[in-house]
């Protein structure tokens, strides 16, 4: 889940055509886990096919890419290779969190409590082999770059678009700033209106984006002390000190400007801290990758979606059908320029 720093980072609404002719490279894994968890039926089953086999990842891929491509948008997909070790404890914890939220998805389904279901169902999502082979090769018909990263897939997105590669990364976390990201664009693909869990309310969900200046201008910091901070709240590689949320955080290293001497007044030790600190700030990335917007095969992509899992061929080929007509778009948003 990364680090929540939703309290202390500013953010701006946006809309889609705002970003248009931008290059931004997306949290693959990221992406996959939300429209796994968030394409389901009422009741949290996720989408299948005739013959069994997940589907609501091929769903949010074609429908949402189909929409940014659409738009002048050009992403990029980059996949997480082999993670930090020091992220096996956190890997752990998310698997024990899903093996309790499938029995307690049976156990509500047993009482008929579709409501109670739904949620826990949306807890339970893998990103399995499988569906990432499935997720490149339905990107590859559509003519989107995918880039494998050595490590964490966010990670590599950020040095993309530290170096000038990509204009923002694209992920729900904000760990994207901690790895250097200039711009971070959140809920890139999951605007839309949606329901509050546990209650019967319903809100706009809207991309925005996040500026690593501005949010450091703002709160008085280096990007070397916002990954001190974070530490002292908890990353995906530390449990953080206890009773220490952002705002305090903020407080202790704005008052003594090192982790150390924050740890010192807060009674605490965090084993290892600068070895944490590398992960975020000298991540396991890679520059041997190549980056192409193809022309999207627009036949292949029928036959992987309909005729092998079974996704209506009609409203496949209107989502497909935004590609074509963005040819007609001058500007920004001409497809042609890509390829």
């Amino acid at each position: 889940m990364g680090v929540n720093l939703s309290d202390l980072v500013p953010a701006t609404p946006r809309a889609l055509e705002d970003f248009a002719g931008r290059v931004i490279a997306v949290d693959a894994f990221n992406a996959l886990y939300q429209f796994l968890a968030i394409i389901r039926q009422p009741d949290g089953t996720p989408l299948m096919d005739r013959q069994g086999r997940v589907t609501s990842h091929l769903s949010g891929i074609v429908y949402r890419t189909t929409n940014l491509l659409a738009v002048g948008i050009r992403p990029i997909f980059v996949f997480d290779g082999t993670p930090p070790t020091r992220k096996g404890r956190t890997i752990e914890a998310r698997g024990e969190v899903k093996v309790r939220a499938e029995r307690e998805w049976r156990d509500a389904l047993l009482k008929g409590d579709i409501e109670r279901a739904r949620t826990k169902a949306m807890q339970t999502s893998r990103v399995t082999g499988d569906l990432i082979g499935q997720s490149r090769r339905l990107l590859g018909f559509l003519g989107v770059p995918c880039v494998q990263a050595p490590a964490e897939g966010e990670s590599q997105a950020s040095h993309m678009a530290a170096k000038g590669d990509a204009w923002a990364t694209a992920s729900q976390d904000y760990d994207s700033f901690l790895f250097g990201s200039p711009v971070l664009v959140r809920n890139l693909a999951l605007s839309g209106r949606r329901k509050l869990p546990r209650k019967n309310v319903y809100v706009d969900v809207q991309p925005e984006q996040a500026d690593l200046d501005v949010t450091l201008a703002k709160l008085g910091l280096t990007r070397e002390q916002l990954v001190d901070l974070a530490i002292l709240i908890g990353t995906d590689y530390n449990g953080g000190i206890k009773g220490i949320g952002p705002k305090k955080a903020l407080a202790l290293v704005t008052k003594h400007g090192t982790l150390t001497a924050a740890l010192r007044e807060a009674g605490a030790e965090i084993e290892d801290a600068d070895a944490i600190r590398d992960l975020f700030l000298r991540p396991r990335v890679t520059d041997d990758y190549a980056l192409a917007w193809r022309e999207p095969d627009v036949e292949g992509a029928k036959r992987m979606l309909v005729d092998e899992h079974d996704f209506s061929e009609e409203r496949v080929q209107s989502a497909l059908d935004k590609l074509e007509d963005a040819r007609g778009k001058t500007g920004q948003r001409n497809l042609d320029q890509w390829f």
